[in-house]
């Protein structure tokens, strides 16, 4: 899900993440069953189990037992690149890892269908931005550079904030399994912004 942060700050107010937020989608060629990843669950952050966040904590529709709370998320480990071709390899924009998600792949399924919205097998449903606690976890180049204000470095020693026509994006994501070298992959997603026609 690639978001055109330019067209978001304008929209905002007053319409709220509108035609930013639909700007382009990148789809990994390898589906991977949910009882694949059954391995992988895990516990979500902390604030999560706690209501730590504030107010009354979720709603009653999405609040969860105990041990379903307990492996409500899934630890799957990310990784997002850019490059280009004049460069030699890639740079390492960001790794994450969806165990901190602050609502669980089920509560965001549930929050979506509450108000009679269908769901169909086949329907993408996207989680948003994934960034953890630390800035090499933050999950978008808004965020990474905070707001333009620290600029990444690139390979040929140019700076960015922002991306431009001819960057690839890579995005990989695999689950490492505990005490195995099995690992489970999510195939590459592979995008390169080009130039307005």
């Amino acid at each position: 899900d690639w978001s055109a942060r330019d067209i978001q700050s304008w929209e905002y107010v007053p319409l709220g993440p509108f035609g930013a937020k639909n700007f382009h989608t990148t789809i990994s060629p390898w589906v991977v069953p949910l009882a694949a990843l059954e391995p992988a669950r895990c516990a979500p952050p902390p604030a999560v189990a706690d209501g730590s966040t504030g107010g009354d904590g979720p709603l009653p529709y999405l609040r969860m037992e105990p041990a379903q709370l307990a492996r409500s998320a899934f630890s799957i480990e990310l990784e997002v690149s850019l490059s280009r071709p004049e460069w030699q390899g890639e740079l390492v924009v960001c790794r994450g890892n969806t165990r901190t998600l602050y609502w669980s792949v089920a509560q965001q399924l549930a929050h979506h269908a509450v108000t009679g919205c269908n769901l169909r097998p086949g329907d993408l449903i996207a989680t948003g931005t994934i960034s953890g606690p630390a800035l090499e976890s933050a999950g978008c180049l808004l965020e990474r550079t905070w707001r333009g204000e620290w600029p990444l470095t690139m390979p040929d020693g140019s700076e960015r904030t922002f991306l431009r026509d001819g960057d690839t994006v890579t995005m990989r994501g695999v689950v490492a399994l505990p005490g195995c070298a099995r690992r489970i992959g999510f195939g590459e997603c592979v995008g390169t912004v080009l130039p307005v026609v």
